[in-house]
């Protein structure tokens, strides 16, 4: 695993270093890189980098001043795509949507194609469930008991939250692994918190998704049928949002794609990353 340093402090991702278009898989909090383990070795013809960003499953804190809000993970984001002089990348982002805050942030020069897989959008940030996570992060010593309470299987499994994520089921050792950082490094634990109660309220949000329209280069919507987190009519309406995005509707998978269907939604991804680079005037 490489590591690049950036303003805000050290973020570790890997490359297949492959010879294709560039491909940046995001991933949601508090997850890492192997969200895709399925999904990477079915794109073997493309560069496929897939950094672990500081969502709460990361392993190195970030500096005590980065800016960890909604729109400052998305700018790190931007920077990270910069460090590597990364150009006319297809990026995923997938149960976190904030990437998209790069639009309004003007730092969409590096990006291609953009698919968006049951994800974060309008005013869902963060979705149902998780909602409670920025309360409980504003609460002195709430982050530190909500991991404990992690630490227990069936509080892990519940439906409406981790265990609702995936059809398939996210191994328990890899769940626990996702929250083991920002359970033992106090650091992180404050990275994590940062993130969780950096959402802007439900106007600002709505105010900043009418401007995701102004993304002009190809959009793929990837839908999970079953996905209990991101509501069934953001798909539909992220397709009719963008200028040049089409919607697919995948069956059999919630919000993680990669878990739930590796195989098609590869075959996706890769058809779409093919596109020829078609950039607005």
């Amino acid at each position: 695993m490489a590591v690049v340093e950036l303003a805000a402090g050290p973020v570790a991702y890997e490359d297949t270093g492959g010879p294709g278009p560039v491909v940046v898989l995001g991933h949601g909090p508090p997850m890492d890189s192997r969200v895709w383990r399925k999904v990477v070795p079915l794109l073997p013809g493309f560069r496929v980098i897939t950094p672990t960003l500081p969502l709460g499953g990361h392993r190195m804190p970030l500096r005590p001043d980065a800016d960890l809000t909604q729109r400052g993970t998305a700018r790190l984001l931007g920077d990270f795509l910069d460090a590597l002089d990364l150009t006319d990348v297809t990026l995923v982002l997938n149960d976190w949507g904030g990437g998209q805050f790069l639009i309004n942030e003007g730092r969409t020069e590096r990006v291609g194609r953009l698919v968006l897989a049951a994800c974060e959008a309008f005013d869902n940030f963060p979705p149902g469930p998780a909602k409670a996570l920025g309360v409980v992060a504003r609460m002195p010593g709430g982050m530190w008991l909500l991991l404990q309470l992690f630490r227990v299987r069936a509080f892990r499994r519940m439906p409406g939250g981790y265990g609702g994520m995936s059809v398939a089921g996210i191994p328990d050792d890899l769940l626990v692994d996702w929250f083991r950082p920002a359970t033992r490094d106090r650091r992180v634990r404050r990275d994590f918190a940062r993130f969780a109660r950096g959402a802007p309220p439900r106007d600002q949000l709505l105010r900043l998704a009418a401007g995701w329209g102004a993304f002009t280069r190809p959009v793929l919507v990837v839908w999970a049928a079953q996905d209990r987190l991101m509501p069934a009519d953001h798909g539909p309406r992220l397709a009719a949002l963008y200028p040049d995005a089409r919607l697919e509707v995948v069956e059999g998978s919630s919000t993680l794609l990669g878990e739930d269907q590796p195989e098609l939604f590869a075959r996706l991804l890769a058809e779409f990353a093919a596109r020829p680079d078609v950039r607005a005037s």
